[in-house]
């Protein structure tokens, strides 16, 4: 995935996750404020904020919402965590560990796609995945690319044991370190992969999230409280969601080419990324894979590796310890501690053209 896909210690964030006191209860309001950072499946949240489409939609709802870059990802979901956003753009994963971890009922507000060979496990030189043996592999440690190499591993009857160890390496490090004599293995996101493979011709793809599709998920993510007192918020952040994704569909190539230039390529670059992205433009497909019989048990999977690295919240007892609840009110987890819920209602007006 993109911009700083986890902090260099995850464990500190789920920490600092769980010792924030937020509000006991939320309240009407009519000023919301969103927060996102640079991936190919996010950029339409700078362009609904500059286009003016985010203002037009919160205009007809009596609301404004406030839509603000942050370039540090993991620092975005902190501070929504901490209350100073209404909404974060975030993985499944990363939700799950640091608001949800931590304490903080959260809503996927909207399922915006899936990974589905944006996220790489990257060699240099020739090989397979059975070729890490005892190699360092480069990451942004305890996110969704050690997730990734996970499962790639896996594939091979390997575990991270038989590498050489994990370096824990920022994105914004990634492409510098790749170049460098000792780095030998990187797992990464778009747009860093298309950089990395694009400029060195010993750049080898050993696996990507086109093998685990579906199971990366781009969200937009919302305090649950504040979405039950302002169902509004939800009606307006969704109507211009799609009114973009509608854009995007079409094949809109002065809306794609803003997109592109925001996120520091050209139309074609990011229509290449686009392509190893699952974008869900109809509001019926996420509203589908919201629904997906797939969707539990890898939630389940997810726990299971956030417990095992430490970072399922802090002192949980178990990888059950944070309750999900899914649209047909089927609980995963601990149904006494449910703090990450997929919530369809917003999305489904948006497909019976409710909003």
């Amino acid at each position: 995935m993109t911009i700083l896909k986890f902090l260099s210690s995850a464990a500190v964030c789920a920490a600092l996750a769980t010792s924030i006191a937020m509000p006991a209860n939320a309240q009407e309001k009519d000023e919301f404020r969103l927060a996102w950072s640079i991936y190919v499946g996010w950029m339409p949240w700078g362009y609904l904020d500059e286009s003016g489409i985010m203002d037009k939609w919160a205009d007809k709802y009596g609301i404004d919402v406030e839509i603000v870059q942050i370039n540090d990802y993991v620092e975005s979901i902190n501070q929504y965590t901490s209350g100073a956003f209404d909404g974060v753009s975030a993985t499944n994963m990363d939700t799950l560990s640091i608001p949800s971890g931590g304490g903080v009922d959260t809503t996927a507000l909207i399922i915006g796609d899936y990974s589905n060979g944006n996220d790489a496990v990257i060699l240099k030189g020739e090989g397979s995945l059975a070729d890490l043996v005892d190699k360092p592999v480069n990451l942004v440690e305890l996110s969704v690319s050690h997730y990734l190499l996970a499962r790639g591993l896996d594939t091979v009857g390997l575990s991270e044991a038989d590498l050489g160890g994990v370096v824990n390496t920022s994105d914004a490090d990634m492409i510098a370190a790749y170049a460098t004599d000792d780095v030998q293995a990187v797992v990464t996101w778009n747009p860093l992969v298309s950089e990395i493979t694009a400029s060195n011709p010993d750049a080898n793809v050993l696996f990507d999230s086109s093998k685990v599709a579906g199971e990366i998920l781009d969200l937009m993510v919302v305090n649950t409280q504040t979405l039950e007192d302002n169902p509004n918020f939800g009606k307006a952040v969704v109507g211009a969601w799609y009114e973009v994704m509608a854009l995007m569909a079409s094949g809109d190539e002065e809306v794609l080419t803003a997109m592109a230039e925001a996120s520091g390529t050209d139309l074609a670059g990011y229509k290449a990324q686009l392509a190893a992205t699952e974008m869900f433009f109809e509001p019926s497909q996420a509203v589908a894979q919201a629904a997906s019989k797939d969707l539990p048990a890898t939630m389940t999977n997810i726990a299971e590796f956030l417990f095992d690295k430490g970072i399922l919240g802090v002192g949980a007892p178990s990888a059950d310890f944070v309750g999900v609840e899914y649209p047909d009110g089927v609980i995963t987890g601990d149904e006494n501690n449910v703090t990450l819920r997929f919530d369809t209602t917003f999305m489904q007006m948006a497909a019976d053209g409710a909003l």
